[in-house]
Order: C-alpha cells, then structure tokens, then sequence
C-alpha cells in the first residue's frame, strides 16, 4: 500500500510538472523597440494591429506580425504627461464604433496641479495608423493626493457600452470607503450621452445616480487599493480586477454593480483596519487572494478566450509584477476556485493585452517587451479575417462577399468557411486549399447581414476560430418600367408594351387582374431587354388590368403605369380604350351660359343615373338614366329656362359586371 502511494504520489508530480512545462512564452515582436510599455490594445476595426501605450506618453501601432521590423507613432502627448514610478499614460481603449467614428480614449496624470485625466481623442481621416494630438476633449479629472495608488485601467463594457474606468485610492487609505470622492473605485459613465454640466453621462442604473447628497454618482464600485488592471471575458460579460494589496494580501476581484469591496477595512479577506467599518456583510470578498513573499503586486489579466492555446480557455490568467510569477484561475461562479502556476515571466509583467484573435500577451519592464504563450495547438488558427460586400459590374449585376485572411499554420491540408446568416447558426459553406487565403462567396442576398469564421484543418486536427467578420449586404436597385400600354387584339388576345429604365434587370414579371376589384397575381415572365408580351390566356368580352415589374433575383422594382384592355365578343372585333376607373370631371366651360359639357368615364359596363339639383336639392333636370358600356363620355347640359344661380350635378354608377359602385357631385355656376 506504502509502495503504491509513494508511486500514485510521483506520477501526481510528474502530471503537474508536465502541465506546468507545457506553457512556454515567446517573444510576440522581436524586432520592435519599446520603452516603458505598460498597456496594450487592439482597436477592434478588422485591421489587426496591435496599440502599445508607453509611460511616457507615447503610443505606438504596428502590424501584428512576428516579422515586423518596426512601429508608427499613433500619438505623442509627452507634452502633457507627467510620467515616472506609478505616473503616467496608464490606460487606452477604443470606443466600440472606432471603425466608423475613429475615438478612441486614454487615462493618464498631469502634474501642477496633479490630477489624472481621461480624454477623447480622434484618429486622422486620412491616416490610419496617426492621430491627431490636437483633437483632445477632456472627458474627466480628478485631484491626485499623491504619485502613487492611481489605478490606470479604462475600457468599454461588452453589454452596456459605458467607458469603466479603475481609479486607485491615491495613496491614502481613507478614500476608497469614501464615496463623496472618486478615489479607490471603478467609475462608469456614458461616454456617448451628455447630462447638464457634464461631457458625459451617468447611467440610470449607477448605485448613486438618484442620490440627493454629495455621492460620486460616477461610482459603479467601490473599496479598491489601487486596481491595477482590469478586463471583461467576452463570454459571460464579468468584469475581473486584480488590486494590489498593502502589506501582505493581493486579490482578484469579479467587479459587479453597486458593491463594497472591502478596502481599508480589509487587505484580501483579512481584516487591516475595520475602525468605523461595518460588519463583514457590507463587503465583498476575493474570488483569489495570494500572500506576499517574493510576491507582492498583482497584475490582472485577462480569462483566456484565444484559439492557439486550448488548455486555458476560460481560465483567468494573472501575474505577478514582483516576482514574475503568471498563474491560471478558474472559476465558474458556483463551484470554488482553482489556482494553477504556469510559469515564470522573463521580465516584470506591467500588463496583459489581447489582440482581435482574443490571443494573449504579456506586457513587461526590463526588458522592455511583449511576450506571448507558445501555441499548444495542433494547428494555429488564421487570423486577420477581414473582407467587403459588393455589386459587381456585370449585367445583371451580382452580389458578392470577398474574404481575405492570414494563414499562421504550416501544416494544413485547407480552410473552412463558415457563415451564418442574421445571427443564426455557423455552418460550413464551402473550403479552400492549403496557402489560399481568398474566398468570394456568390451566394448571398441583397440587404442580409452574414457573419464569417474561417479554420484550418488538416486529416487529423482542425484548428480554432479567429476573429468573426460581419458584414451587411448592399441592396441592388432597379427602376421601374414605364409607359405600359395594354392593347385588346383580339376575344382572347391583350398585347402589351413597356419601356425599360433599368437596363440591368434578370427580367420582368407580368400581373393581371381580371376586373376593377380583382386581385393582381402574376401571370408571367420575360428575360432582360424584353419590352413586350402576348397575354392569349384571357376571355372574350371580359376587362383585364395589367402592371408590370423588373427583378434581379429576390430584388424587385417598383410597378410600371397600370393600364386596362377590354377584350371583344367573338363576332365583334374592335379596338377598345378603357379607362381604370370611374370619374366624373368639372364641367367645362365654369360659369357657363346657357349650356355646359359633361365628361365622365367607366371602367366596366353600369347603369347610370345623371342628375341636376338646385341649391335646395330639388331636381330640375336628369341628363340621363341607362346602361352604358365602358368607356369615355361627354354630355351636354342646357340651362335655358332656368335662373342664374348654382347647382349640383350628381353622377351614380353601378357596374353590371362587378359590384363596383360609384358616385360624385359636382358643383356649377349659371350666369345669365
């Protein structure tokens, strides 16, 4: 039993010695220059670069490639930062709608007086990897007591959208239980609204936003050291800090609305100065604390969501900034957390980043560089998914969507594209060779929004997903045709014509109606650049309405004119002008003396009654009672024998061959 123990115990050991050794970091960009790096971002616009702030003030961008061999300035503000041990340019993100809106934000300190700063600034239109200095908009200040405790961190919430912002206790303990200050608490305000007085606004569900007193009602949470870090998992949305203890305890932290976490009370889930504080239910505590010795500063980072390394997918990854140490954190939120080491840094982390991979880095002093974990994976996912949605040139004009990505394996045998469409599910849609990195996809609808995903497989592995692109179609437009004419030929023949203002269409589609209170259906369709059609499917002696429209695929014009065509009866072949409905127009002349004319139309064969009131409604004359067929018509009205004055003249219709019905009064003017 010894024996067995002793053996369970060693190969235990070597378990965890080999999931230990299978992390290695490399470095991400070995032949780039850097200089006190302390952030790094991506800006999530599809162009996969990768943004380094350095303490200093400056920002620099460069492609995200191993063999890139140097950096842009993006922004120098070293004119007004006031840089050196916990001061400086701390904090960069980009607003979600950086793509279209080009702002992106940074916090950084100020001196005389000092005080940290978070300010808008805008890239040029012109030039994407530069950014205009003068375009700064001070979004937020607040006093700094001292150098040190200034938290740095700001990003954009993946749910809410509001900018959050970590603001350390500044050197003095007191303020972080002080919520009449902005000290030692994550801030969230909205960025993209304005309250009175303000550039920014205070979201309706701040803890304090309805506050009558003198609470910061830009507080989301409070009871922080010196936050030195914080990130969102894109997955469940928590907001994970790591805060640099005091004397003997560094945590992490999952940072939610409205809550206390503790500090100057309590150091970790110890006590370490509970005068005036409140029962240990008012706080909440860690989700992981470690004790100093070597360690004594915390790094967060970030839960791992990459594709290149498997084993750490959904584990928060954080480091040590004394010790060099890099750790794994999994927690679910139910069950208790587990802690794994995974390996020592080479250098001092100062921070960790992701790029639009999701991948890792590490960011570190001395040296001056950005690290990432050794790929794990059996074949490394693409990157750098990126693309267009188009109409091509050709007649009838298509629409397409163009893929292009970076193949980062050596060892694939192709590449899947997959698509879904309006947020459904992913499916395979087509593949690729090996070293292809182009795809158009053909078929696609106007007006859709798709989402792509590409992998790499080979006959054994596949690898993970990059980034997702998305994009909405455009929508084709097609003119209507016009000037149809409908042409009885013959009992059982209507010929129609149309010109065409498209010029690119797939063809025209026929509708006919049989009647003013038919319904249109079609009936038929023509290709392209045909401008005429024989409709031989219609009865004798019957009405018939027709409109036409131009199509490319599910892209439909507007309808034409609507024009009519009474066919004849067998032994009666004429040609026939019917209108499309009733109507009675003015008299003509008005005033008249002592006769005027009466026009009137019908669409179908009825029965009409035309009759003349006076101002009393008394009928002084009828024009006509009968059955009239369907056409055009003029009446004569002679007033000879009545008195100057003014009269109503009222039309009622009913047709005999549907139950339309119609009727209209005019009104005239007799002048003697």
């Amino acid at each position: 039993m010894r024996v067995n123990l002793i053996v369970t115990i060693i190969l235990s050991l070597l378990f965890i010695a080999n999931l230990n050794a299978q992390f290695t970091l490399e470095n991400a960009f070995p032949n780039i220059s850097l200089l006190d790096p302390v952030n790094l971002q991506n800006s999530g616009d599809g162009t996969n670069r990768i943004f380094v702030a350095e303490r200093a003030g400056i920002i620099k961008v460069f492609p995200n490639s191993s063999s890139t061999l140097s950096t842009k300035t993006f922004l120098n503000i070293t004119d007004r930062v006031s840089a050196g041990g916990e001061m400086g340019l701390l904090g960069l993100t980009f607003h979600p709608d950086y793509e279209n809106n080009g702002y992106f934000y940074v916090n950084y300190t100020v001196s005389n007086p000092r005080m940290t700063r978070i300010s808008r600034f805008s890239v040029f239109s012109t030039n994407p990897d530069s950014a205009d200095k003068n375009s700064e908009l001070i979004i937020l200040t607040f006093n700094q007591p001292n150098a040190n405790h200034n938290g740095g961190w700001i990003g954009f919430g993946p749910n809410d959208g509001y900018l959050y912002i970590g603001v350390g206790d500044g050197g003095g303990s007191v303020n972080a239980q002080n919520i009449t200050n902005l000290l030692g608490n994550i801030l969230r305000i909205d960025v993209d609204n304005q309250d009175k007085g303000l550039l920014y606004a205070i979201p309706l569900d701040n803890p304090f936003v309805d506050s009558t007193g003198n609470q910061a009602k830009e507080i989301y949470a409070w009871g922080f050291r010196n936050p030195w870090r914080s990130s969102f998992d894109p997955v469940t949305g928590w907001l994970w800090c790591g805060d640099v203890g005091q004397n003997n305890w560094e945590e992490i932290d999952i940072v939610e609305n409205g809550n206390n976490y503790g500090w100057r009370c309590y150091e970790g889930n110890h006590p370490f100065n509970t005068s005036g504080c409140g029962s240990p239910s008012e706080y909440v505590f860690p989700v992981w604390e470690y004790s100093h010795g070597p360690e004594f500063s915390v790094t967060g980072g970030y839960v791992y969501r990459g594709p290149n390394v498997p084993e750490l997918t959904g584990k928060y990854i954080y480091a040590d900034y004394g010790s060099n140490k890099i750790w794994s954190l999994e927690y679910d939120g139910i069950t208790p957390p587990t802690n794994n080491f995974l390996l020592t840094a080479p250098a001092s982390p100062t921070s960790f980043g992701v790029d639009e991979c999701n991948e890792l880095y590490v960011v570190t002093f001395n040296p001056d560089r950005i690290y990432r974990f050794t790929p794990t994976a059996a074949i490394i996912a693409p990157s750098g998914l990126n693309g267009i949605a188009s109409i091509t040139l050709q007649i009838p004009p298509e629409i397409v969507v163009d893929l292009w990505w970076t193949d980062n394996s050596n060892n694939e045998d192709g590449f899947f594209i997959e698509r879904n469409t309006n947020n459904g599910s992913f499916e395979i849609i087509d593949s690729v060779a090996a070293n292809e990195m182009l795809y158009t996809d053909t078929s696609v609808m106007d007006s859709t929004t798709y989402s792509y995903r590409v992998k790499a497989y080979n006959s054994t592995d596949v690898s993970g997903y990059c980034n997702e692109f998305t994009v909405t179609t455009p929508l084709r437009s097609l003119q209507a045709p016009g000037d149809l004419l409908a042409k009885a030929t013959g009992p059982n023949d209507v010929d129609l014509t149309w010109t065409d203002n498209a010029f690119e269409e797939e063809g025209f589609k026929i509708e006919r109606k049989t009647g003013m209170q038919g319904n249109y259906s079609v009936i038929d369709s023509v290709g392209e650049n045909v401008l005429n059609y024989s409709d031989q499917s219609v009865d004798a002696n019957t009405l018939y309405y027709y409109r036409v429209f131009a199509y490319i695929a599910q892209i439909v014009s507007g309808y034409s004119n609507e024009d009519s065509a009474m066919t004849p009866n067998i032994t009666n072949v004429t040609d026939l002008q019917i209108p499309i409905e009733y109507n009675l127009k003015q008299n003509f002349p008005n005033p008249f003396n002592p006769s005027t004319k009466i026009n009137f139309s019908l669409p179908e064969p009825s029965d009409v009654e035309i009759k003349v009131f006076n101002s009393l409604g008394k009928v002084v004359d009828i024009i006509t009672i009968e059955t009239i067929s369907a056409g055009y018509f003029e009446r004569t009205w002679n007033a000879t024998g009545l008195a100057s004055g003014i009269y109503y003249l009222q039309i009622n219709a009913h047709s005999t061959a549907s139950e339309q019905s119609f009727t209209k009064t005019i009104k005239m003017t007799y002048l003697k």
